[in-house]
């Protein structure tokens, strides 16, 4: 984290001036693309914004939003991915999904009711680092979400409002895993090793 950044959050300002703007000043990146970057260059970036993300999003009420940040990391760094609006995105597990995501299997996984993933996300835009959305996957199971395979979606903007989101917007893309209970998991060089 930067010291401007540091300041800004010891005294607040975040609201005050708005975190993409504090985001856009502070987080340059010379990448062409999200896919023409190095590991080091991404690990600056995402140390550089995510004081802002984790800022932006609780700047609503979500649970999720409020308490992700304390569960388990699927990764060592963001990574690209193109399905989610070519972002960088860093999933978090909670108590109850961790075990069975984290084992990054490809077959018979199942997430237990009342799992939740959470990926952060940012993206460079302009030659800036930006806050994205935070999405959100929670396990409800077949009777509560019979079209979208027990997963309910959602995500937070990152002014803290919910984003209004159809689940099948969602669904369509991660029914390709079917096999894996809809999950999608981090590049296989960024999955943390148990």
């Amino acid at each position: 984290m930067t010291q401007t950044t540091a300041l800004a959050l010891a005294l607040g300002l975040f609201g005050l001036f708005g975190v993409d703007t504090v985001a856009a000043q502070e987080c340059p990146s010379s990448a062409p693309n999200n896919y023409e970057i190095t590991d080091d260059e991404v690990k600056d970036l995402y140390a550089c914004i995510e004081a802002s993300m984790v800022a932006s999003y609780t700047k609503g009420d979500n649970p999720v939003a409020k308490a992700y940040r304390t569960w388990a990391v699927s990764g060592t760094r963001p990574g690209p991915d193109a399905s989610h609006g070519d972002r960088f995105l860093l999933t978090f597990a909670n108590d109850i999904a961790a075990e069975s995501y984290l084992r990054f299997a490809t077959q018979d996984t199942k997430i237990p009711v009342g799992g939740i993933l959470a990926k952060e996300s940012f993206t460079i835009n302009k030659g800036m680092a930006k806050v994205g959305p935070l999405f959100i996957m929670e396990k409800v199971g077949l009777d509560a979400a019979p079209e979208a395979d027990g997963w309910l979606y959602s995500a937070v903007q990152p002014n803290g409002k919910m984003m209004g989101i159809k689940q099948s917007f969602c669904h369509d893309c991660h029914v390709a895993f079917e096999g894996q209970d809809s999950l999608a998991y981090p590049a296989e060089d960024y999955r943390v090793k148990k």
